[in-house]
């Protein structure tokens, strides 16, 4: 199977086990999404989703948050990990939208990637999600999964993510972005990985990684 039937092989299975997509983190409109998006450096999507309802309730748009301190933000979004920085980050960002932008969020790339605590894949996610701008965050599962499908060296994230938008088509990176972190986590997680379940990985995966899982699983 050559790369691009390698790249379709995988667009049509994802359709068929993703029709609809549900987005992981919980938010109502572009500031909630980048505060949880932010908040989900280094955390799981199900605990921000436990903890912005509770920084929600305090503080749902950038003129209230500035009324909280820092350190009130601190302790509520302590279960996340990270909280001296992201709570600093968080109280900078919300100062900069009421200064510069009405209290809106941007919606460019180099706008919102200049605000405290923002990088690229955080952009990417507000940027995809909330704006609809065709984009492709890479997380660890998109970047363990493009290098497990052969269809990037796993060199870093940058790379993989220059591989998955030069290989998908355009139209479709908002969707598959999200449908791989979906297939990542139910199929071919990093630990506990069953192959047998894994059909992608298993139809158009590098051959050294399966036969070395086959390795492994006949010595069981």
């Amino acid at each position: 199977m050559n790369k691009e039937a390698r790249v379709q092989f995988v667009i049509d299975k994802l359709k068929e086990l993703y029709p609809t997509i549900p987005v992981p983190l919980d938010h109502k409109d572009p500031y909630t999404l980048l505060i949880a998006v932010l908040l989900s450096a280094q955390c799981t999507d199900v605990r921000v989703n436990q903890i912005t309802p509770l920084l929600f309730a305090k503080a749902d748009n950038p003129y209230d948050m500035v009324k909280m301190s820092v350190e009130e933000i601190k302790e509520i979004i302590r279960p996340c990990g990270l909280s001296p920085m992201k709570s600093k980050g968080i109280y900078g960002l919300s100062e900069i939208l009421i200064e510069k932008y009405n209290g809106e969020v941007p919606q460019s790339f180099e706008a919102l990637e200049a605000l405290p605590a923002v990088g690229h894949k955080t952009a990417s996610v507000v940027m995809s999600q909330a704006f609809g701008v065709p984009a492709f965050p890479v997380d660890t599962h998109i970047h363990r999964l493009m290098h497990r499908w052969n269809l990037s060296n796993g060199k870093n994230v940058a790379q993989t993510e220059k591989d998955a938008k030069r290989l998908f088509p355009r139209e479709l990176w908002n969707d598959l972005h999200l449908q791989i972190i979906w297939y990542g986590r139910e199929y071919s997680p990093a630990r506990g990985w069953n192959l047998e379940k894994d059909i992608i990985t298993k139809t158009v995966g590098k051959k050294s990684l399966i036969e070395e899982m086959e390795k492994t699983a006949s010595k069981k």
